[in-house]
């Protein structure tokens, strides 16, 4: 008989039990990796792709950050109003000399190496890329620079919104996100070239990488360098960092290595970063921090400009400035994990240091603001029945706010600078044309909003550095007699300019010398509604007529 080929039944009937085994066995783990092989190429690409896209960008969904990039950017040109004169003579001004050093002004705090020019060298360096390119119009020097600090303030808000997340869960981080973007004072802020703007940038990048406990993302060496960084840029922002290095360093088991090889490094990196790029523009090594601080906080000269009572941040700057996040604030702080009392005691260490000081202002506690959303969001978290009015309360409150402050309340500073540009470039010489700006000092920018060779001129007010007890600054000295500081400075018509840009609160005081010089009014500009002191409601224009052209008019 013919003897086929063995079936597989008599094989494995020849092999017994541990061949049948065997071939189960294979079997079976041969199903698992073809399962293996499938989740790995389809489902787990799938799931791959997906995730890279929701981590296209900064670790987030990309359209969250696109979101937010494009709703600072809307931000950036909705504020079209001036708030303070440090936004513009020490970033942009500066900036604006380093690059164009044919024409520029540096104010006095520059002379004296107060300040340093790591943070103008950001907008150097962007004004010498438009240079090169032949593109630095006016328009452009103005707005890039307020749209890259836009960009940077999106940063912080999505790295705000991701160290949530981390900490608690996606819907805490969802309303702390919510009660960044909507606070009035940060959209009044986060895309104005302040120093305080770049230094809350910096402060919630790097609580994003400092060692919270539930933190996934903490680095000592990357949270350091930006408190550095930020200390560089303005030496006060180390003031709400105290609190939290001591707790890292109480915390930290290996003290040592924390500081010898974390700490020390990178101060001594970013330092002498700053040392070198100030010996390059000062031409003589300085340490401008020290300065600063010596400046500011040991001698106290700050007060030359203005003192306030020191609850002052508490009765009045903190309140306006949290605006009505306040009460979703206090609410949070009761409801707030322990973990967070570190935040809440950084809030009120950084007012009680700012207390002692007696200059005030609202931006210098604008570093502390998203250390309090935090709070906010927790805060509405855990709202129940009223959580839909509370948010529609929020929202509206502070976009009134904010779009009244950023559209309508002391633009008229920057209006008229258009018009200056207007009267430079339609001067057939650039030198025909003057200008002498007769209001508080540093009231408007200066050649970065111009960017024209045009003389121009503004009321000086340094403070006195050498101890006079009777120190008057010519701001001063005008403002004591108008009339009479007009007729001692411009004795012939010859020296008088031929634009004068005033408040209209001393367009009666100057009248008299309005007239008999022959100036006429030829713009007016609306500023505020809450005139105050030296500032008006309205900027008035008034421009010098020759004599024979206002004859050819009468005839």
């Amino acid at each position: 008989a013919l003897r086929g080929p063995p079936s597989r039944c008599g094989m494995e009937r020849e092999g017994g039990d541990g061949s049948l085994a065997f071939r189960v066995l294979q079997n079976r783990s041969h199903e698992k990796m073809k399962l293996r092989k499938r989740k790995s190429t389809l489902y787990l690409g799938a799931q791959e792709k997906s995730t890279g896209r929701r981590r296209d960008l900064l670790g987030e969904n990309i359209y969250l950050v696109l979101f937010t990039i494009a709703l600072r950017i809307f931000n950036c040109f909705l504020v079209q109003t001036s708030f303070v004169p440090d936004e513009y003579w020490q970033s942009l001004e500066v900036a604006h000399h380093m690059v164009f050093n044919n024409y520029g002004y540096l104010t006095w705090e520059w002379t004296e190496r107060l300040r340093g020019y790591a943070y103008p060298l950001i907008f150097a360096s962007i004004y010498k890329i438009l240079h090169l390119l032949g593109k630095d119009s006016v328009q452009l020097l103005i707005w890039i620079p307020r749209l890259a600090q836009a960009l940077l303030s999106a940063v912080a808000d999505i790295r705000l919104y991701s160290l949530m997340k981390q900490l608690e869960n996606q819907e805490v981080a969802r309303w702390v996100f919510f009660c960044q973007l909507c606070s009035w004072f940060t959209w009044y802020c986060c895309t104005r070239t302040l120093t305080n703007t770049m230094e809350t940038v910096l402060t919630i990048i790097a609580l994003f990488y400092y060692p919270l406990e539930g933190s996934k993302s903490m680095n000592s060496v990357k949270y350091s360098s930006l408190v550095a960084l930020a200390f560089i840029i303005r030496p006060t922002a180390i003031i709400p960092w105290i609190p939290l290095l001591f707790r890292h360093f109480c915390q930290e088991q290996r003290k040592l290595d924390l500081i010898l090889h974390h700490f020390l490094p990178v101060g001594f990196v970013t330092l002498s970063l700053s040392l070198i790029i100030d010996r390059i523009f000062f031409g003589q090594w300085t340490l401008v921090q020290f300065n600063f601080l010596k400046f500011n906080v040991l001698q106290n000269l700050g007060t030359f400009y203005g003192s306030h009572p020191w609850h002052w941040y508490f009765s009045q700057g903190f309140p306006v400035v949290l605006g009505t996040h306040l009460p979703f604030f206090i609410h949070g702080c009761f409801l707030a994990p322990k973990r967070y009392r570190i935040l809440l005691v950084t809030v009120l260490w950084t007012l009680l240091v700012y207390s002692m000081l007696s200059h005030k202002e609202f931006r210098f506690i604008y570093t502390v603001l998203p250390f309090c959303m935090v709070f906010c969001g927790y805060s509405i978290t855990h709202l129940k029945t009223w959580k839909k009015p509370a948010l529609s309360f929020l929202f509206l409150s502070n976009m009134l706010l904010a779009l009244y402050t950023g559209l309508v309340h002391q633009r008229g500073t920057l209006d008229v600078m258009s018009y200056i540009q207007k009267v430079c470039y339609n001067s057939p010489n650039k030198s025909s044309a003057s200008i002498l700006v007769m209001m508080p000092c540093h009231s408007t920018p200066y050649y970065s909003h111009v960017h024209c060779p045009l003389p121009m001129r503004f009321l000086q007010c340094p403070p006195d550095l050498t101890g006079k007890s009777q120190y008057l600054d010519e701001a001063d000295i005008f403002y004591l007699n108008p009339l009479n500081w007009l007729h001692k400075e411009f004795r012939d018509d010859a020296s008088l300019p031929t634009h004068l840009i005033i408040f209209s609160v001393l367009e009666e005081e100057i009248s008299a010398f309005l007239i008999s010089s022959n100036y006429e009014r030829t713009a007016v500009f609306f500023h505020t509604h809450l005139p105050e002191g030296r500032i008006g409601s309205h900027i008035y224009v008034y421009e010098r007529k020759l004599k024979g052209k206002l004859n050819k008019m009468k005839f």
